[in-house]
């Protein structure tokens, strides 16, 4: 099947599923990552190495961030948001392997990550207030605001998604035009920029989706503070 430079080749079909490299790269950085924390897991040591310590450090950096967005919720949300974290990096990285291209550049991996973030928006928020004190929050201060509540939550993720899928594709594609036009005369500019790019967009995405779930939780907890202690 013919396929343009920038859009992902289906490798194979399952029946009407078409798996294409996207979703082959995926799997790949999945099965990576699940491999590398088993053995790093296994190989736990008191007196650490530069291996586990490495990992500490970036745990620990993670666990901070998390906890100068939402305080009171940071063991809850540091699986989720460092797993997110983490995938984007290596997502938005692997385009630097020859022949590879970074997962993250279709549209529909990153709709994929930006619905993820929409779910568990609701789900660490339902969980942490429950059912109905969370549904409520759309009906406040009026539920005249119902539909701009509801327009919010949809548009916010497609932001999410499109910000994400269009910055790495312009990055993917800067670069290969000024390959075109270079050579290889520029490589390490174009390395450099490349990796601080898709740093910087791992870190807003995976910033966005901590505020947004820390900001439902921490509206909830607003909601149900005592009037007497906002005032102290």
């Amino acid at each position: 099947m013919e396929h343009s430079e920038l859009s992902p080749a289906v490798l194979f079909s399952l029946g009407p599923v078409h798996v294409t490299s996207t979703i082959v790269t995926s799997w790949g950085i999945i099965l990576g990552l699940w491999l590398a924390s088993s053995l790093l897991c296994r190989r736990l040591r008191l007196t650490p190495g530069p291996v586990q310590t490495a990992a500490e450090g970036v745990l620990g950096a993670v666990e901070e961030a998390i906890r100068a967005v939402a305080p009171d919720h940071a063991r809850l949300l540091l699986p989720f948001i460092g797993t997110l974290w983490i995938f984007l990096v290596v997502a938005n990285l692997s385009g630097l392997l020859p022949g590879v291209h970074s997962p993250t550049r279709d549209l529909s991996a990153t709709a994929a990550l930006a619905i993820l973030v929409f779910l568990s928006v609701h789900w660490f928020g339902i969980r942490s207030q429950g059912l109905k004190p969370y549904l409520r929050h759309y009906l406040t201060p009026s539920p005249l605001l119902l539909p701009f509540h509801l327009i919010s939550e949809v548009t916010r993720t497609v932001a999410l998604a499109v910000r994400l899928f269009g910055n790495i594709m312009s990055l993917e594609m800067a670069a290969l035009l000024i390959l075109l036009v270079a050579g290889f005369l520029a490589p390490v500019p174009i390395l450099m920029l490349h990796i601080i790019e898709a740093l910087v967009q791992a870190y807003i995405f995976g910033m966005l989706a901590l505020i947004y779930i820390a900001g439902g939780l921490q509206s909830q907890q607003q909601r149900h503070t005592p009037q007497g202690e906002r005032d102290e």
